[in-house]
């Protein structure tokens, strides 16, 4: 990932909307937690190993349908959300619903799933945009279970042979994990949930990478909005403005690009600061310190995609 680093530096170093303010980090980096695997949203009891290869591929299944849907934040307001659940959780939620009491779908069941099913299973009406989009998702996830990996979930991750990083880079290739961005002339491969994928099946015991301190911050629409009421990330006033109204922000306009590249790298000199951090496990920390109400009350930036 080391080429999305150089890509988000080099982002920052030219942005015009949004600022990182570097002489705030090394403070901000000493008064953080511990950083002892802060975990992923919702992976409550997955660090234990898998009992066996039926409970390993159920949980690779699950990792790699949710993740094949983890966007969608700028629809979210949008959605019939559960008493007191956010958008992700409400998605979340209802996938481990449908997993729990039914099972996972099988590749060749993923490769088949529309809108009309998916909806109701996850609590949305199924003409609304976000579950074409969904569905869109899982079908192709689907199709490369069945195709690459004889329909096993759990077997993706073995060609990358215990690398995180060569397991990101291969589902950014797929149309349900592609997330790359341009900059002027600067390409910055993002790869989120690619990224949050190969992070989600080393918590859940599936997969051994030896290299996932070499992974980013995910870059999505949260982390930098906690960066910015932190104080270290600094908006210009238009667009500040424009996020206010909750005006939406186009996804691979310069600003969105700028947010989330300039999110990437106050993480990475974040981790910089602590010894040993790890960039995945900063992101976690900030992504759960966003759910506290203070975050909550003030607009983030929304952009209709499928990256985050």
């Amino acid at each position: 990932m080391d080429e999305l680093r150089r890509a988000c530096a080099a982002v920052a170093a030219r942005a015009r909307s949004v600022t990182v303010v570097a002489e705030a980090i090394p403070a901000y980096a000493a008064a953080l937690a511990p950083l002892a695997d802060a975990g992923h949203p919702g992976q409550d009891g997955a660090h234990a190993p898998p009992a066996n290869d039926a409970a390993r591929e159920a949980r690779a299944a699950y990792w790699l349908t949710m993740d094949a849907i983890n966007f969608g934040s700028g629809w979210f307001p949008t959605l019939r959300k559960r008493d007191g659940l956010s958008g992700y959780n409400t998605i979340a939620a209802a996938l481990r619903d449908r997993f729990d009491h039914h099972g996972g779908w099988s590749a060749a069941q993923l490769a088949e799933l529309d809108a009309a099913t998916l909806g109701p299973i996850l609590g949305q009406d199924p003409q609304h945009e976000l579950m074409a989009l969904y569905a869109t998702s899982l079908r192709d996830l689907g199709d490369h279970i069945a195709a690459e990996h004889q329909g096993s979930f759990a077997a993706v991750a073995q060609p990358a042979r215990g690398s995180a990083v060569a397991l990101a880079r291969r589902l950014g290739t797929w149309p349900s994990f592609t997330d790359v961005s341009h900059y002027d002339e600067i390409t910055v491969p993002f790869l989120k949930r690619a990224q949050i994928a190969a992070a989600d099946l080393q918590r859940a015991g599936v997969a051994d990478f030896a290299d996932l301190g070499a992974l980013t911050m995910f870059a999505d629409n949260l982390v930098p909005h906690v960066l910015r009421l932190d104080g270290l990330l600094s908006y210009d006033a238009a667009l500040l403005e424009r996020i206010e109204r909750v005006e939406l922000i186009e996804h691979g306009s310069p600003e969105e690009v700028e947010i989330r590249a300039c999110a990437v790298h106050a993480v990475a000199l974040i981790a910089a600061e602590r010894v040993g951090a790890r960039e995945a496990d900063i992101d976690a920390l900030l992504w759960h310190r966003g759910q506290e109400p203070r975050y909550k009350e003030v607009s983030r930036h929304r952009s209709r995609c499928t990256a985050y």
